[in-house]
């Protein structure tokens, strides 16, 4: 058993509830946050903290110092939070400001709250959510793309200022997730060829775990068969 402190945001998400799912799996307590209601009833090792918007920092410091406070620690921060729009560069500017907001203040800002605790857990994990269509960036995918892009050299500088430490930072870097949502706006497509939300919280979670002690600063594909 895993017996780690697991701090999930973004947790009533489609990902997000996948981790936390996989997470207690594995022996973890997990603390899940989220703007909208993470939805499990509070248990042993499992403990929800709705209506948080990671936006704002004093709100994101609130959240770690509650995760602290119920379990006594966190191990291993998994940042899921986020969100995505599809918008050609000619549509309103403030769709921009949204996904900076949503994709990347929100992790920086968890990061920012959590390192404290993160350091004095002695072996701290951060995994971040980037996205590969910030390497190759589609029609449409400018505003995501960017922020999600900012979410990558966010994750590689922290990596570098916590290399002498026992801190790992990461990121996952998935194609398309089978989501109710993707599967909707894409109905012709092949789902078998995306990343289920199992298979990338499988990946997380062994980024956010002792094994992967000697992995920092990792941006990692997860492309399914895309």
């Amino acid at each position: 058993m895993s017996q780690r402190v697991t701090m999930v945001t973004g947790a009533s998400g489609v990902l997000g509830q996948a981790i936390v799912e996989a997470a207690l799996a594995r022996g973890d307590s997990v603390f899940g946050v989220d703007f909208g209601a993470p939805g499990q009833e509070g248990s042993d090792h499992w403990q929800g903290l709705g209506g948080v918007d990671l936006s704002d920092p004093a709100a994101a410091q609130t959240a770690v110092d509650a995760a602290v406070q119920r379990f006594g620690r966190v191990d291993s921060l998994i940042n899921a939070v986020g969100g995505f729009v599809w918008q050609t560069t000619e549509g309103p500017l403030d769709s921009w400001d949204r996904m900076h907001r949503m994709n990347l203040t929100t992790v920086l800002n968890t990061c920012r709250a959590a390192l404290p605790a993160l350091m004095q857990s002695g072996k701290g994990r951060i995994v971040n959510v980037g996205a590969l269509g910030a390497v190759q960036a589609g029609a449409g995918m400018g505003a995501y793309a960017a922020s999600k892009a900012g979410v990558h050299k966010l994750t590689e500088s922290l990596a570098e200022e916590t290399r002498s430490t026992a801190l790992t930072v990461n990121a996952v870097m998935p194609s398309i997730i089978d989501t109710p949502a993707n599967r909707a706006d894409m109905a012709e497509a092949d789902f078998a060829t995306w990343v289920s939300p199992a298979e990338l919280a499988a990946v997380i979670l062994f980024l956010a775990s002792d094994a992967a002690s000697a992995v920092t600063g990792a941006l990692v594909p997860v492309r399914g068969r895309v």
